[in-house]
């Protein structure tokens, strides 16, 4: 496993590494994906043992452009819309799946897929580079706090014998959130699957109505009717990454403080602070995600914050309240501390 930056070299080496069925971590502007050749099955299999990753979460497959992405699923009106206004960039689409090269893995045998284009000018030239769809999580091991930085990866995978052939560091994140997901099916209302970097607003603009929004996921799985081409399937696995009720998780635990609630912290704990809040106590160690109550800097911060904290020695890390409107921001830091909806806070 090496770090390397990102130079006409290193992405054709990367490219070669990923043909030959290795995997290859890479920046994008969300965070760091930990990317595999979609077309084949054994490459696949090794994503799926390199996170740790349940055979039900699907993965979402990045591809160069707009024209190949409706190559590879069938898209209706909406989807083209919503292709057109934010590709590239940090949205996915889960649509039927047309392309038989995918293999099942990929899809958790579902019939859909989740699809990208991504903006970053390192993943956007591996793509061209490679040929090759390239299915891509986030580069670190499933459940933990997503990879915003090269090192993030080369931590959660320093042990592991399924490490990547190679990291291409190109610096920190540019949104630090993964990419926000929608399901598109004909004749179905859109659906939002997961908050991310394109916030609800940002969409329902564009689309000029409300997006649906599913039920939260339970704590392993979620039953789902999925209408798909003629048949409809019931299937009990997520439709989508990020929907497992723990997940972007340290190793220590994580407490969300609820609007107006005491932000009493012990010595032993660490507090994680936002906009004007301060901890009444001293904590073992502390970090800010953004003092002037930015959520956009808050969510670009959150991961490399929390792994910071779950090393500093702390019991527990404690945050600040979160404002209702930052919903993706609430989101992450809900399924960090397993507390259930995010409505509910």
């Amino acid at each position: 496993m090496k770090l390397v930056s990102p130079t006409a070299e290193t992405i054709d080496q990367a490219a070669q590494e990923l043909t030959q069925g290795a995997l290859v971590a890479f920046p994008s502007e969300t965070v760091y994906g930990l990317g595999a050749d979609a077309t084949n099955g054994q490459a696949i299999a090794r994503l799926y043992a390199a996170k740790n990753r349940p055979a039900v979460n699907p993965l979402i497959v990045h591809l160069g452009n707009r024209a190949e992405a409706e190559k590879t699923c069938s898209f209706d009106d909406t989807a083209k819309r919503l292709g057109e206004a934010f590709w590239p960039g940090a949205l996915t689409l889960v649509a039927p799946l047309m392309d038989s090269a995918i293999v099942s893995a990929v899809t958790a045998n579902l019939p859909t897929l989740a699809v990208r284009v991504p903006a970053h000018p390192v993943a956007q030239d591996l793509l061209k580079a490679v040929h090759c769809p390239i299915a891509a999580p986030s580069a670190n091991r499933s459940g933990r706090p997503s990879a915003t930085e090269a090192q993030h990866v080369a931590d959660d995978f320093a042990e592991s014998e399924f490490a990547p052939a190679l990291i291409l560091d190109a610096g920190a994140s540019e949104h630090g959130l993964e990419s926000t997901i929608v399901l598109c099916l004909p004749d179905k209302a859109p659906t939002l699957l997961r908050y991310g970097a394109i916030s609800r607003p940002e969409l329902e603009e564009v689309l000029g109505a409300p997006l649906a929004a599913l039920p939260e996921a339970t704590e392993a799985t979620e039953a789902i009717a999925i209408e798909a081409t003629e048949a409809v399937a019931v299937e009990s696995r997520p439709l989508s990454p990020g929907r497992h009720f723990r997940h972007y998780a340290p190793a220590i635990p994580v407490r969300l403080l609820r609007q107006g609630e005491s932000p009493r912290v012990e010595r032993s704990e660490a507090w994680l602070g936002f906009g004007s809040t301060e901890p009444i106590g001293t904590p073992l160690a502390a970090e800010t995600l953004s003092p002037s109550g930015n959520p956009q800097q808050a969510a670009h911060n959150l991961f490399a914050a929390l792994r910071r904290l779950e090393v500093s020695g702390a019991t527990a890390i404690v945050v600040a309240p979160l404002p209702v409107s930052a919903e993706a921001l609430r989101e992450r830091v809900s399924r960090a501390a397993a507390i259930g909806p995010v409505e509910a806070l």
